[in-house]
C-alpha cells in the first residue's frame, strides 16, 4: 500500500481511517505536551508508579511514544507491509543531523572558542561585561545560526547560558524569558542563508531561493527583530545582570590543533548535512578523535543528543500523516492570512513540515510564499515542537527548573512578546 497523505485537494474530510487517527493521536501528543509537568509532579508524589509517570513526562519522550502507538494502529488496521513501508518512507535525515551536530557543538573546544569570541567581541563594549554577553548570547549566536545551522546555534547559545546565567542565583522569569527570546531569535535567526533553518531548507531549492534572495526578503528582517528582542530583555533584566560576576577559570589552554580538528568535523558536517551517510561517517570518526584526545574532551551529550533525535522522529512520524487537513487550511487563506495563519499553526505542530507542504502546491504567488515562510519561522519559538532545534534548549537547559522539567505553557506566554516583535519585523517594516 502506498501511503502518500499529502493531499493537495481542498477539503478537510480525511481519506482513509489511518490519517484520522493519526490527527487524533497528533491531538493527543500536543495535549500530552502540555501536561508533562504535571505528570512530572506525580511521579515524585506517587513513587510506585514513578517509572512510567517520569517516562512519560519526559517532554522529549512525547511524541516517540505517540508515534510508536501510530505505528502499533498501522500494524493491526493495516498489517506488516504497511506499517513497515509507511516507516520507510519517512525521512529521517534532519533527526539524525540534529543528534550529530548537538554532539559535536557541545564538546569543550567548540564551547571554549564560542566563548573566547564571545568575550572578545564584549571587551569592546563601554558596558558591564555580563550584560554584553547576555545580549550577544541572544542575538549574534541566534544570527550565526544561519552559517552554522540553527541546530548548533541552539545548542551553543543554551550550554553557554547553562553555564554562566542559569547556573546562577536567577528568578524563574528571568529564565522562561530568556528561553522565550532565544527559542524566537534562533528561529527567525537562521534565515539569513538558504540552508540553515529546516523551514527555508524545505522550499529554497524547489523555489530556487539563493542567499541574495533570502538577506533581501528575509535576512535584515530577522536580524532587526533578533537584536530589538535581544534589546528589550538585556534592558529588563539589566539589574539581575548586574548582580551576576563571572569567575575567572584557571586551566590549561586548549591547543589550537584540537579546535582546529572540532571545526573541521563540525563544517564537513554541516556541509554534507543532507547526505546521512557522509555526516554519520564524520560522527563515528569524530567519536574516535574525541577518545583519543580524552583530556580535551568534557563528557559528550549523547543522552541528551539522542532523546532530542527521538522527539524529531516522533514527529516527523507522526507529523507526516497531517497533510489532509493542514493543507486545506493554508490554501484557503490569501497571503496576509497565510502568515497568521502559520505562525500559529506553527504552534502546533513543526514549522518545516508546513513549507514542505506548500512547496508540493504548484502555482503559488510570490506573495504567498514569501507569507508562508515568514509566518513559519515568526511561530518557530512559541512551543517545544515548533521548531527543531527548540528540543534541544529545552533538554541542556531544563535542569536549572524546578523537578528538572520546562512548563510548555509558560515557554507559550514568555514566548509571545518577541513573536510579537518578530511579527512586527515581518509584516510592518
Amino acid at each position: 500500500m502506498n501511503f502518500n497523505y499529502i493531499s493537495l485537494e481542498n477539503n478537510m474530510a480525511p481519506h482513509t481511517t489511518i490519517e484520522l487517527i493519526g490527527a487524533i493521536l497528533f491531538l493527543i501528543a500536543i495535549i500530552h505536551t502540555f501536561s508533562t509537568k504535571y505528570l512530572e509532579h506525580l511521579a515524585h508524589v506517587h513513587k510506585r508508579f514513578s517509572g512510567i509517570l517520569h517516562l512519560l513526562g519526559e517532554i522529549e519522550v512525547v511524541f516517540g511514544f505517540w508515534a510508536m502507538v501510530f505505528i502499533l494502529f498501522i500494524f493491526s488496521l493495516e498489517g506488516h507491509d504497511s506499517a513497515v513501508n509507511y516507516v520507510d518512507t519517512r525521512n529521517f535525515t534532519e533527526p539524525m543531523f540534529v543528534f550529530v551536530i548537538m554532539v559535536i557543538a557541545a564538546t569543550r573546544p567548540i564551547l571554549e572558542l564560542a566563548k573566547g569570541i564571545v568575550f572578545r567581541v564584549s571587551s569592546f563594549v563601554p558596558l558591564k561585561t555580563e550584560i554584553v554577553i547576555y545580549f550577544l548570547l541572544l542575538s549574534l549566536v541566534p544570527l550565526l545560526g544561519s552559517f552554522i545551522t540553527e541546530p548548533a546555534a541552539m545548542t551553543l547559545a543554551a550550554l553557554l547560558l547553562s553555564q554562566n546565567f542559569f547556573s546562577n542565583k536567577v528568578s524563574t522569569h528571568f529564565k522562561y524569558a530568556t528561553m522565550g527570546v532565544l527559542f524566537v531569535n534562533i528561529s527567525i535567526g537562521g534565515a539569513l542563508t538558504p540552508y540553515a533553518a529546516p523551514p527555508i531548507l524545505m522550499v529554497s531549492n524547489t523555489w530556487n531561493w539563493d542567499i541574495w534572495y533570502m538577506l533581501s526578503n528575509f535576512g535584515w528582517r530577522s536580524a532587526t527583530g533578533a537584536l530589538i528582542n535581544a534589546i528589550i530583555i538585556s534592558f529588563l533584566f539589566k539589574k539581575d545582570l548586574s548582580k551576576i560576576t563571572f569567575k575567572k577559570k584557571t586551566g590549561s589552554q586548549m591547543p589550537l590543533s584540537i579546535i582546529a580538528a572540532h571545526l573541521f568535523f563540525l563544517v564537513n558536517v554541516v556541509y554534507f548535512a543532507h547526505h546521512p551517510a557522509m555526516f554519520m561517517g564524520l560522527f563515528l570518526f569524530f567519536i574516535g578523535f574525541t577518545i583519543a584526545y580524552e583530556r580535551y574532551q568534557n563528557p559528550l551529550i549523547i543522552k541528551e543528543a539522542l532523546l532530542v533525535a527521538f522527539f524529531l522522529a516522533g514527529l516527523v512520524v507522526l507529523g507526516g500523516i497531517q497533510g489532509w487537513w493542514i493543507t486545506p487550511v493554508l490554501l484557503s487563506m490569501d497571503s496576509s492570512a497565510v502568515y497568521y495563519g502559520a505562525t500559529g499553526l506553527t504552534a502546533l505542530t513543526d514549522n518545516a513540515a508546513l513549507t514542505y507542504l506548500g512547496s508540493l502546491v504548484e502555482g503559488l504567488s510570490d506573495e504567498f510564499k514569501l507569507a508562508l515562510v515568514s509566518g513559519a519561522i515568526t511561530g518557530g519559538g512559541l512551543t517545544v515542537i515548533a521548531n527543531a532545534p527548540n528540543p534541544a534548549g529545552v533538554s541542556i537547559l531544563r535542569k536549572h527548573f524546578s523537578e528538572k522539567h520546562i512548563s510548555p505553557l509558560s515557554l507559550l506566554l514568555y514566548a509571545i512578546p518577541p513573536t510579537i516583535i518578530a511579527i512586527i519585523a515581518f509584516r510592518f517594516l
